[in-house]
């Protein structure tokens, strides 16, 4: 996937390399697996209509908490505002967006055509040349906006640098977390959204049934990996790598380096999902190929299993997020997992937030007190890991809804049948 946690997923599976370097026995195979799914109609991306709605909402959470504005670098929350889809780089390419009026967006001046192309609501592009300082231009703009004597707000990802310069320029200036404005809005999604993170599952799920349907004996983690890729993009979605863990990897929840192949009887968790128009699917699935699961892999299987359970359950609506994660890990200590985050156990939260980003706020781990709210999404993934010997990972989405949480896929009903 596009975000940093599924790169960093591909890293540490190792093997999972990108299809432009794979050995052409992996290539073919690839082809062969793209060549069997069926493409489906996909919703359409977000309208330039919805972004101007969403510029229109800040503005009014900006007034609400008495802002002046608030500055957006590049990064999901710049394309969730703009439709700018732009990369971090030294170089600052952002959108200011003043309480009252339009917004601003502050680019090189070389980057200029680029940046107009993609804008999709109203705003002036000011540039900035290699010798000048680009944070003078938002200090020049929030000076003509007169409200340089108003807290301004940063998107709590905003790099440190920017903050610094901008003091630089604005001496006196009091930034702050514009979690108030972003998160509020970004948590919620629209219904546009949920059909797009819908889509992007239902991709996810036809590519790792395909994979699966084609699985044989020496095959490398790599080579399924590339498999899901490969049918995910003919299915419409972008993908650039799946966790794939075999045996005793599957107790690291995000894998090895070391090189692993398919042997029958052998326990496969992957793990992986898809970018489609900007959003993002997640799922994982444990199964055994060619053979029986063993007496413990099928245990464990089956807690996680109830875990899902136990966790969707619990999302309800008005409950504090971190009450999910409380419920699971309730359960599994009193099957002798743990305590808490200890190992045999889950040590990794119930699940995240998903949305534009494969990982983003808020999570259902211990302590968050968010209220879950309707438009919410969030994986729902309790994991067991034995150390040095496997781990079991079952992982759908889902979305809360006024009458509680509703499924972007359904669960694997058991071990032998790991898609339903």
């Amino acid at each position: 996937m596009i975000s940093p946690a599924f790169r960093r997923r591909s890293f540490l599976a190792g093997t999972g390399a990108l299809a432009t370097t794979l050995a052409l026995p992996t290539r073919a195979f690839a082809a062969m697996v793209a060549e069997q799914v069926v493409p489906r109609p996909l919703p359409t991306p977000i309208s330039a209509a919805e972004r101007i709605g969403r510029l229109a909402k800040a503005q009014e959470l900006l007034r609400a908490n008495r802002l002046g504005a608030m500055l957006v670098e590049s990064g999901p929350s710049l394309d969730y505002y703009t439709g700018i889809q732009w990369w971090r780089s030294e170089r600052l390419t952002g959108v200011v967006i003043p309480a009252e009026g339009d917004p601003i967006v502050v680019t090189p001046f070389f980057e200029r055509p680029s940046i107009a192309e993609q804008l999709e609501v109203p705003a002036e592009i000011r540039t900035w040349q290699e010798d000048e300082e680009p944070l003078k231009l938002v200090a020049d703009f929030l000076r003509e906006r007169k409200v340089t004597g108003q807290p301004i707000a940063f998107e709590e990802t905003n790099r440190f640098f920017l903050g610094d310069r901008l003091a630089a320029q604005l001496p006196g200036a009091r930034i702050v977390n514009a979690n108030a404005v972003v998160r509020a809005q970004r948590m919620l999604k629209s219904p546009a959204e949920l059909a797009l993170m819908q889509a992007a599952s239902d991709i996810t799920i036809a590519a790792f049934r395909t994979a699966h349907a084609n699985l044989k004996a020496g095959m490398s983690s790599g080579d399924i990996s590339a498999a899901i890729v490969a049918a995910t993009k003919a299915l419409g979605g972008e993908s650039d790598g799946n966790l794939v863990l075999i045996n005793e990897a599957a107790a690291l929840p995000h894998g090895s380096r070391k090189p692993h192949t398919l042997a029958p009887g052998d326990l496969v968790l992957i793990d992986g999902g898809c970018n489609l128009h900007g959003y993002q699917s997640d799922i994982s699935r444990t199964f055994i190929f060619d053979g029986a699961p063993s007496p413990d892999q099928r245990k464990v299987w089956e807690q996680v299993h109830r875990g899902q359970q136990i966790a969707l359950a619990a999302a309800k609506v008005g409950a504090p997020a971190g009450s999910v994660d409380d419920a699971v890990r309730k359960a599994y200590e009193s099957w002798g997992y743990g305590p808490g985050y200890k190992l045999p156990g889950t040590s990794h939260r119930t699940g995240h937030g998903i949305g534009m980003e494969g990982h983003e706020p808020v999570n259902l781990v211990r302590g968050e007190i968010t209220p879950l709210r309707p438009g919410m999404c969030f994986s729902n993934e309790p994991g067991i890991y034995l150390p040095g010997r496997f781990g079991v990972r079952l992982e759908d989405c889902f979305t809360m809804t006024a009458t509680g949480p509703r499924w972007f896929t359904t669960p694997a009903p058991s071990i032998d049948q790991p898609f339903a």
